[in-house]
């Protein structure tokens, strides 16, 4: 399983992450092609990445050039352009999360529903790239599980299209909630609305450093300099070092008065939200009834949010869980050209298979059955 650590003690904003994310190994042109697939016109934005330094610290500092200076977004526009374009499940999944905080945020605030929620500096293009190029970069390297250090407050007052705005924001503030801060750091905003929500809405864990066996740093530099300490964001990408697996916790509650509809959205919806996997199985039920068992992995942090959810959206009157753990093979991502143009294939120690998303895309395009699809590319793979 591949973990990462994010060293955040001169803060975090969503340029650094991607900076840093990049200066893994993700190809910068990788990022290009699968940012191409967002419903954004070519030639709204342009993508850098440059070699700098911060107080004597080398970093990577990835830039976006906004062409288009459309500012105002809706969440819910925000939300339908992720979810209609051709990203990946994964990476839809983990950048509608991050939206989706940022809009509760917003919502708190401001005392509104998150359906009249409307961004500015946020909803702008650059920022709607930083948050898909990391779930974008994550998905790249594997990431199944995030750490990361407590986060510094900062101090003094930012400016906004709100206007002039203590530090840390109020809609940041809200982000904050339930991750470790501390006050030991100078003036200035150290902490941005988009870094905030890329942690929470990823985030298993705030604070603790955990066991690795080390694979590779990256560092992504921030745009200002800071007096006290090198504006760097630093993550390590590592392999669980435990040899025991990681717990998680598995849930499950029975149901026989729920329709099918309300089970396949409920499903849909707890993978949304963060689960690591959801299914049914049949079952008879007392007085002869037929019903279904409900059931879903999740890590441990994310077991009080995700059940409530279960029990709001299907009514019933209990849940059980227990904890087991699991053991998860390393994987990677490649891209390989194929008759049918770039693919990406899933690689682990085991074996290997092209990933389902592509195949799907090839086949609504081409308009062939997606086994034949699957089935020619696993051919060309192992001929």
């Amino acid at each position: 399983m591949n973990i990462l650590y994010m060293d955040c003690q001169a803060g975090i904003s969503g340029d650094m992450m991607v900076g840093a994310l990049l200066d893994l190994g993700v190809p910068l042109e990788y990022l290009r092609t699968e940012l191409a697939r967002l419903p954004l016109a070519p030639d709204s934005y342009s993508l850098s990445a440059s070699r700098t330094e911060r107080q004597h610290v080398p970093a990577l500092k990835f830039d976006v050039e906004v062409h288009d200076q459309h500012t105002h977004r809706h969440y819910a526009g925000i939300d339908a352009m992720i979810a209609g374009s051709g990203l990946a499940g994964p990476v839809k999944e983990r950048a509608r999360r991050i939206f989706r905080c940022l809009a509760e945020a917003e919502a708190l605030v401001h005392g509104v529903a998150i359906e009249d929620v409307h961004f500015h500096e946020v909803g702008a293009v650059d920022s709607i790239i930083d948050i898909v190029a990391a779930a974008i970069c994550l998905e790249y390297l594997q990431v199944e599980k995030i750490f990361a250090s407590a986060l510094p407050l900062g101090s003094g007052f930012v400016m906004t299209s709100h206007g002039r705005l203590p530090v840390p924001a109020p809609a940041t503030v809200e982000l904050l909630r339930g991750l470790k801060v501390h006050g030991d750091c100078g003036e200035g905003e150290r902490v941005t609305p988009t870094g905030a929500a890329i942690l929470a809405a990823l985030a298993a864990c705030s604070g603790s450093r955990p066991g690795m066996t080390l694979q590779r740093v990256g560092s992504g530099a921030g745009s200002r300099d800071f007096s006290d300490c090198p504006n760097v964001l630093r993550v390590f990408l590592g392999s669980d070092a435990s040899g025991a697996g990681e717990e998680v916790r598995e849930v499950s509650c029975n149901l026989d008065d729920t329709t099918p509809e309300i089970i396949g959205y409920v499903q849909e919806l707890l993978l949304e939200k963060g689960a690591l996997d959801v299914w049914l199985a049949p079952v008879q039920m007392k007085k002869g009834r037929p019903g279904v068992v409900l059931s879903f992995l999740c890590l441990p942090p994310d077991l009080e949010r995700l059940v409530a959810l279960m029990i709001a959206e299907t009514g019933t009157l209990g849940v059980r869980y227990t904890s087991p753990r699991r053991i998860v093979q390393s994987r990677r991502i490649e891209e390989r050209n194929t008759p049918f143009g770039p693919v990406r294939y899933k690689v682990a120690e085991h074996g290997e298979k092209p990933e389902y998303e592509d195949c799907r895309r090839i086949a609504r395009e081409r308009g062939i059955p997606c086994r034949d699809v699957m089935r020619q590319l696993l051919h060309k793979e192992h001929s």
